[in-house]
C-alpha cells in the first residue's frame, strides 16, 4: 500500500499531496487544498507537531508518531517524517507517512510483551520499501573497499561501527550489511540518537510501562524490543547520552533490559550497528564517551569516505538522482548540462551526498528545459574551504603522502619520514582517520 506525501508551504498550507491522503484523511481534493496541517492532527498531538516543524525549519529533517484526525473525526495512529526544502528562496516541508492504526489497534489488544506477528511484517516491509528506494551507487576504489568490507562482515554476528562525515550513506552501509546477514528478513530498526530529546531517549531505546512517568499514558515498546531478531542501527551514537551509556552497555553484554516503570526482564536478540561522524576516542578523552562502551561497539570499523574523494561516483549519483527526481516530479530530462558536470567534479560538497541530492532535486523542480543546469554550485578546486575542517586537511595530506611512497610507511624514503613523525605515530593516524589502501 502506497505511504502519504504532501507538501506544506511555511505557513503549514498544504499546497501538494498524493491520491493517499485523500484515501486516509476522507477529504475531496477540493476541500485538501489550502487546509492546514493542524486540521489533520488530534488535539493532544498538535503541540508535538508544532515543536517538529520547529525542529524541521531548524535541522532539516524530522521523524514523528501522532494521531492524526480524519474529516469524520477518526483518530489514525500514523509514523511519519518531514524533510525541509528550498526552492528560489522559499522554503517547503515535504511529509510522508504511514498510516499505521492496524499494527496499534492490535497492540493494544496483546497481553504480553511479544512482538505479534503482523508488527515484524509491518516492519519488514518498511524496511524492504525504504532499501529499495535508494541503491548504493558508485565505482570508486574508496566505496569498494567499504563494500569488500560489508561482505566480510555481514553473515557474522559481529558489531559494526560505522564511522565518516555526515551525508555520506552511512545508513545505506548499515542495510547493506542487514540485507546481506542472516537476519535479512528480521526488522531493520533505525534510531537516530541526536535527534531524540535527551529525557526520552531511554523510552524510546527500552520502552516503558503505562504511568511509568508523568506523559506515560500507555505502554510503549522501545526499538530494542522491536529489533528482536533483526538489527538495530543507532546512528550518531556519538550524541548518546553518558548516564544512559551503562544501560546500553548492560544489553550489549547481556541480551536482556528492564523497560521503565518494570523490573521484569526482557530477553531481546539482535544485531547491533551504530555509526558515528565523531572521533570516538576523542570523546573518551573529554569524559563524553565511554572506553568499554566503544569496544563493544568498535569490533569491526567501516570507514566511508567523504564524496571529495570519491570523484568518480559525482557524475554517477548526479544521474542517479536525476533519473529519480524526474520520475518523481514528471519531468522529461535528457541529462545534465556538461558546464554543470564540471562544477559538480570541481565542487568539494562539505554535505556530501545528502547535498547532492538536494541540489538535483532542486534543480529538476526549477527547470524549464530538458538538459538539467545546476545554479549556485561555486566551484572549489583549493584544498582550504571554510567548511573543510583540520582532521579532513590532515586526512588528506597524508593519503597524499601515502600515494607517493606507494603506501610504505618505513625507512627514509616512507611516509613517516617524508611527514617527519614516528612510523607508529602515522599508524596510529591512520587508524583514528580511518586512512586505508584502496583496492584496485
Amino acid at each position: 500500500m502506497p505511504g502519504i506525501i504532501y507538501i506544506f508551504n511555511k505557513e503549514r498550507r498544504l499546497i501538494a499531496w498524493n491520491k493517499r491522503v485523500e484515501e486516509v484523511y476522507e477529504y475531496s481534493s477540493d476541500e485538501l487544498s489550502d487546509k492546514h496541517i493542524l486540521d489533520f492532527v488530534d488535539f493532544d498531538d498538535r503541540e508535538k507537531v508544532d515543536l517538529s516543524f520547529q525542529k524541521i525549519f531548524a535541522d532539516g529533517y524530522e521523524e514523528v508518531e501522532i494521531n492524526a484526525l480524519s474529516k469524520s473525526g477518526r483518530k489514525i495512529p500514523h509514523l511519519g517524517s518531514g524533510k525541509l526544502l528550498r526552492i528560489d528562496g522559499e522554503e517547503y516541508l515535504i511529509c510522508s507517512g504511514t498510516d499505521i492504526s492496524e499494527i496499534n489497534s492490535r497492540k493494544k489488544t496483546e497481553e504480553c510483551n511479544e512482538l505479534l506477528p503482523a508488527e515484524n511484517i509491518y516492519l519488514n516491509e518498511k524496511d524492504k520499501l525504504s532499501a529499495k528506494e535508494f541503491d548504493i551507487i558508485g565505482e570508486s576504489d574508496a566505496l569498494k573497499y567499504a563494500l569488500f568490507r560489508v561482505e566480510q562482515v555481514a553473515s557474522t554476528e559481529a558489531s559494526v561501527l560505522i564511522l565518516g562525515e555526515t551525508g555520506t550513506g552511512k545508513e545505506l552501509i548499515a542495510r547493506e550489511i542487514h540485507k546481506k546477514s542472516k537476519r535479512s528478513n528480521k526488522p531493520f530498526i533505525k534510531v537516530n540518537c541526536a535527534s531524540i530529546p535527551e529525557n526520552l531517549i531511554e523510552s524510546e531505546l527500552f520502552g516503558h510501562e503505562k504511568g511509568a512517568f508523568t506523559g506515560a499514558v500507555e505502554k510503549r515498546i522501545g526499538r530494542f524490543e522491536l529489533a528482536d531478531g533483526g538489527t538495530i542501527f543507532l546512528d550518531e551514537i556519538g550524541e548518546l547520552p553518558l548516564a544512559l551509556q551503562p544501560k546500553l552497555l548492560h544489553i550489549l553484554q547481556n541480551g536482556e533490559f528492564e523497560k521503565i516503570g518494570s523490573s521484569r526482564t526482557i530477553k531481546t536478540d539482535f544485531r547491533i550497528i551504530s555509526a558515528t561522524n565523531k572521533v570516538l576516542e576523542d570523546e573518551i578523552i573529554k569524559g563524553k564517551f565511554r572506553n568499554d562502551l566503544f569496544y563493544r561497539l568498535n569490533v569491526y570499523p567501516i570507514t566511508v569516505a567523504p564524496l571529495r574523494e570519491r570523484k568518480s561516483d559525482i557524475i554517477l549519483l548526479a544521474e542517479y538522482y536525476t533519473k529519480f527526481y524526474s520520475a518523481k516530479f514528471n519531468k522529461i530530462i535528457k541529462g545534465i548540462s556538461k558546464q554543470s558536470i564540471q562544477q559538480m567534479i570541481n565542487y568539494s560538497w562539505p554535505g556530501n551526498i545528502r547535498e547532492l541530492e538536494n541540489i538535483i532535486e532542486r534543480s529538476i523542480i526549477t527547470s524549464q528545459n530538458d538538459i538539467l543546469n545546476i545554479e549556485n554550485l561555486t566551484p572549489d578546486n583549493s584544498v582550504l574551504c571554510e567548511d573543510t575542517d583540520l582532521e579532513a586537511l590532515e586526512k588528506r595530506h597524508i593519503y597524499k603522502i601515502l600515494g607517493k611512497t606507494n603506501w610504505k610507511i618505513f625507512g627514509n624514503d616512507g611516509a613517516a619520514s617524508i611527514l617527519k613523525i614516528n612510523p607508529e605515530t602515522l599508524r596510529s593516524k591512520m587508524r583514528k582517520l580511518g586512512i586505508k589502501k584502496n583496492l584496485n
